[in-house]
C-alpha cells in the first residue's frame, strides 16, 4: 500500500535532505511536488492543498530556519502533519459489554468479510461474537456470513424467513443474551450507490439496536469517491469509525489520507489481503512512517508475538550456531515467516525498505523453494551433499521447476551452510546477536537491505528496536 506515494514523496524529501538552509523558494518547489504527489495518489484536492499550506508554514518557522539538519526537519515536519491527516488519537473500539457494532457500506467494499475479521480480531482480546445476517437482498450474504462464522466457530443468527431487517436485528439481540455474547456484528446491506432507500433502513436499524459503534466499510481503491460515501453516510448515520479494504491492491492510498480530514470519523481498521488474519488496527503514526519509508518495526514486533513459534524459533538458531542447519529447517523457517505475510508487506515494515520493490517476484521465489524442498526425500534434505544430478532431475520435475532452479537453491544453502561453519559458536553469535536472532539469508527470496534476513525481534524492548532501526537503515 501507498507504493506509488511512498516513491514519490522519497524522491522528493532526499532532495531536500542535502540544503544547507530552507527557503521560501526551495521548500515551495519540494512542495509542490509533494502536491502533485497528493493528487496522483487520488487525495482529496482541499485536503492535498490544506496539508501542503500547513507544512509550508511549520517549515519556514524560526525552529527549522535555525536546526543543524534542516532536511531531516522536514522530513519530521511532514511526518507529523501526516499523523494529524491520518487521525491523531486512539483508534481504539468502545469498551462496552455487550457491545453493539453496526457494519455499513457500498455493495463490494468487503462488509461481510470485515465482519468476520473483526470479530476474530476481537475475539483474540477475550470477546465472545456473535454474528447478526441483516443482508437479506444479496443472494449468497446469508450463507457467506454462516460459512465465515463456522470456520471460526462463531454463533451466527440468521432468518431467511423475512425480509424485515430490524426483526432480524432485535431476534439477533435477543439471542446474544442467551448466548452470553458480549460483541454483536450487525452485517448489512449494501447498494452499488447510497440511495434514500439504503440509508432509510440503515437509520431504523440504528433507531432499533442503538449501537455504540458504526462502521463504514469502504474500499480504499475508490479513492476520492470513498470520501463521498463517507461524508453521506456520516452525516445521515453518525459514523464512529472506519474500516478501509483492499489496502494491499491499493498502491494510491487516497482514501486513507483524506477520510478522516473530511468526516471527522476517525480510521480504526484496515483490511490488507484475503486472509482472514490480514487486518489491522489503523495506527496513523505507523502508516505515516510507512508512508515515508521510515518502516514499522512495532506492527512487525507484534506480528511476530503473534504468529511465530518462539520456542521454533529458538531451537533453529541454536541448529545455526552449532552450524547444523539443514534443508528441513529452512522450510521450517519460511513457513514461519509466511506467517507474517507476504514478502512485500514484511519488507515495508523494516526501515530504508518502503521503496525497494519488493513483492510478488520474491513470494513466487519463496514457493519455489518451499515446492523444490518439499520434493526431496527425508534424507536428502538432512544431507545435502548427496544431491547429485540424477536427484536433482528427480526433484525439479516433482517441483515442476527447472533443474537450474535447484541447481541455485543448492547453491545458496551450499553458501551459506559454509559460512556458518566458519563462524560456528562464539563468533556466529556475536553476529546474530546484533540482529536479535537467526534469519534465513538470501533464500528468502532476495529481500535487498535486510543483511542476515529477518530477525527474531519479538523479545526485544524499545530501545533494542531503535538500535536495530539503525542497522537496518
Amino acid at each position: 500500500m501507498f507504493e506509488s506515494l511512498s516513491d514519490k514523496l522519497g524522491k522528493t524529501l532526499r532532495n531536500l535532505r542535502g540544503v544547507g538552509r530552507l527557503t521560501e523558494d526551495n521548500v515551495s518547489d519540494a512542495l509542490g511536488e509533494v502536491r502533485k504527489a497528493l493528487l496522483s495518489a487520488d487525495v482529496h484536492f482541499k485536503t492535498a492543498r490544506e496539508f501542503v499550506d500547513e507544512v509550508k508554514e511549520a517549515c519556514l518557522g524560526q525552529d527549522v530556519l535555525k536546526s543543524v539538519s534542516p532536511g531531516q526537519q522536514v522530513v519530521k515536519i511532514i511526518n507529523d502533519e501526516l499523523v494529524k491527516l491520518l487521525g491523531e488519537g486512539t483508534t481504539e473500539l468502545r469498551d462496552d459489554r455487550p457491545l453493539r457494532v453496526l457494519m455499513v457500506g457500498l455493495h463490494g467494499a468487503g462488509k461481510t468479510t470485515t465482519t468476520a475479521k473483526l470479530a476474530k480480531r476481537l475475539a483474540k482480546d477475550g470477546r465472545k461474537p456473535l454474528l447478526v445476517a441483516c443482508d437479506v437482498y444479496r443472494p449468497a450474504a446469508i450463507d457467506q456470513l454462516e460459512t465465515l462464522a463456522k470456520q471460526e466457530e462463531f454463533p451466527c443468527h440468521a432468518d431467511r424467513s423475512t425480509q424485515d431487517v430490524p426483526r432480524i436485528a432485535r431476534d439477533g439481540w435477543e439471542k446474544s443474551k442467551q448466548l452470553g455474547a458480549d460483541l454483536v456484528l450487525f452485517d448489512t446491506a449494501g447498494r452499488l450507490q447510497i440511495d434514500d432507500d439504503l440509508v432509510g433502513e440503515l437509520e431504523r436499524l440504528k433507531s432499533e439496536v442503538e449501537p455504540h459503534e458504526i462502521l463504514l466499510v469502504a474500499d480504499a481503491a475508490l479513492g476520492q469517491e470513498a470520501v463521498n460515501v463517507a461524508k453521506t453516510f456520516h452525516e445521515r448515520l453518525g459514523l464512529t469509525g472506519i474500516v478501509l479494504t483492499k489496502m494491499d491492491g491499493d498502491a494510491r492510498g487516497g482514501a486513507a489520507l483524506s477520510m478522516k480530514k473530511v468526516t471527522g470519523a476517525p480510521i480504526k481498521f484496515m483490511g490488507t489481503g484475503e486472509k482472514m488474519d490480514d487486518f489491522e488496527v489503523f495506527h496513523p503514526d505507523r502508516v505515516a512512517s510507512r508512508i515515508l519509508g521510515m518502516g514499522d518495526v512495532v506492527s512487525l514486533v507484534e506480528k511476530a508475538q503473534e504468529h511465530v513459534d518462539q520456542e521454533e524459533a529458538a531451537r533453529m538458531a541454536e541448529k545455526m550456531f552449532k552450524a547444523e542447519f539443514d534443508f528441513e529447517d529452512f522450510l521450517s523457517q519460511m513457513r514461519q515467516m509466511k506467517k507474517l505475510g507476504s514478502v512485500g508487506s514484511i519488507a515495508q515494515m523494516l526501515p530504508g525498505m518502503g521503496n525497494v520493490g519488493v513483492g510478488d517476484k520474491e513470494d513466487k521465489m519463496l514457493a519455489r523453494h518451499e515446492a523444490i524442498i518439499l520434493s526431496m526425500t527425508k534424507e536428502e534434505r538432512s544431507k545435502p551433499r548427496i544431491l547429485a544430478g540424477s536427484r536433482r532431475k528427480r526433484i525439479a520435475d516433482g517441483a515442476g521447476v527447472q533443474i537450474k532452479d535447484v541447481n541455485q537453491l543448492v547453491k545458496q544453502f551450499s553458501q551459506m551452510q559454509k559460512m556458518m561453519k566458519k563462524m560456528k559458536g562464539g563468533k556466529m553469535r556475536k553476529m546474530m546477536g546484533a540482529l536479535g536472532g537467526g534469519g534465513m539469508g538470501d533464500l528468502a527470496g532476495g529481500m535487498p537491505g535486510a543483511g542476515a534476513g529477518m530477525p527474531d525481534i519479538s523479545g526485544m524492548d524499545q530501545k533494542e528496536l531503535a538500535k536495530l532501526a539503525k542497522q537496518l537503515k
